[in-house]
Formats: structure tokens, C-alpha cells, sequence
């Protein structure tokens, strides 16, 4: 279904969770961030509840994404 990058995220200060698509297309679901693994979790949840045919299933990972002010 998806795939976390790292073993554990953990959620802080300096750190989001983002959801990206496998095949790196962005849509409304990946323009958001999330401050927990388990909110991004649950929104993916609902996103798969709503889908009817796995034919038209798009795969999603959670990943952990840096705030802007740590790239400088």
C-alpha cells in the first residue's frame, strides 16, 4: 500500500510528513504536510476507502521532509 522511508518517523520541531506518489505526480494529497506518521496514515486511509478498483489505485509513501529553514 505504501512505504515509510525510514525505519521510524518521529515527529518534531524541525521535521514534516509528507505523502508522495510513487510515481511522482503531485495532487492534493502530496501538496499537504502533516505534523505525525499517523496523521498522514489516517488521510491515506480515507483516500483508499473512497477507491473502488484497484486498477485505478495510485501508490503513495510517507516520507519525512525537512522545514525550509534547515536547507539553508
Amino acid at each position: 500500500m505504501f512505504l515509510l522511508s525510514s525505519a521510524v518517523v518521529k515527529s518534531d520541531r524541525n521535521h514534516l510528513v509528507r505523502v508522495i506518489r510513487d510515481d511522482g505526480v503531485e495532487d492534493d494529497l502530496t501538496r499537504r504536510c502533516f505534523s505525525t506518521y499517523d496523521e498522514a496514515y489516517d488521510e491515506l486511509e480515507r483516500f483508499y476507502a473512497d477507491l473502488c478498483c484497484s486498477d485505478d489505485r495510485v501508490e503513495y509513501s510517507i516520507m519525512q521532509a525537512e522545514l525550509e529553514s534547515d536547507k539553508q
